[in-house]
């Protein structure tokens, strides 16, 4: 997997980003929310999760299962590494990615999906905090999303309606603290002019704010 991973200096925290189907690492969207999370202090890791072959075939675009032992890989990775090993962890999603990164929250302790083994190194991992922008996170499952303890955010526009249907019911099956912001005007890409920053703001808070906890 590719990667760009950027700390600011005495970052409070660092966010794993989980792309959409369609995109990948360079995502202008999720680029600009993570410089938006830098600027807060956050550390980021964009990375492609799919090769680019797998992601020329829709069937990999949508297979969750897979999505997320590579994003639990890449958090694995980070719990590894000495400049973040000692960082709370948290996970932005959009849409499929979204998926991936709610039931990577939900059941962390899960193997490998494929070959029904256990995975190297800590058990469980920590997720301090989770934000889906525009997300499918019915696709996790309801399993995960009863598993899911970290403090969770759903963004969606509001004009996003199929979405923000999927949302509000995944959104009913979360245990955890949560909330589901829609921001008014917004279609599904956050296209509109301020959507974007609004998302990016939103995102920022959350995760200052369950960090800040994590490390009291």
């Amino acid at each position: 997997m590719e990667g760009m991973l950027e700390l600011p200096h005495e970052a409070l925290g660092v966010v794993l980003f989980a792309h959409g189907s369609g995109s990948s690492r360079l995502s202008p969207r999720n680029n600009y929310v993570a410089r938006i999370l830098r600027e807060a202090g956050i550390g980021t890791l964009l990375l492609d999760l799919l090769s680019e072959d797998e992601e020329a075939d829709s069937y990999h675009r949508f297979d969750i299962a897979l999505l997320t032992l590579r994003l639990r890989s890449a958090a694995r990775w980070l719990a590894r590494e000495p400049a973040t090993a000692k960082l709370p962890l948290g996970l932005f999603g959009a849409s499929t990615g979204a998926a991936a990164a709610l039931r990577l929250a939900g059941e962390p302790h899960l193997g490998d999906p494929y070959l029904g083994q256990p995975h190297p190194g800590p058990p469980y991992l920590s997720i301090a905090a989770v934000v889906s922008r525009g997300g499918r996170p019915d696709l996790a499952g309801i399993a995960a999303l009863h598993g899911v303890t970290a403090p969770t955010l759903l963004i969606v526009g509001g004009n996003d309606d199929a979405v923000i249907d999927l949302n509000r019911q995944a959104f009913a099956q979360l245990r955890c603290p949560r909330e589901l912001a829609i921001v008014a005007g917004a279609t599904h890409l956050f296209e509109e002019p301020g959507t974007l920053e609004e998302v990016a703001r939103l995102a920022a808070n959350w995760f200052v704010g369950h960090f800040a906890r994590k490390t009291a």
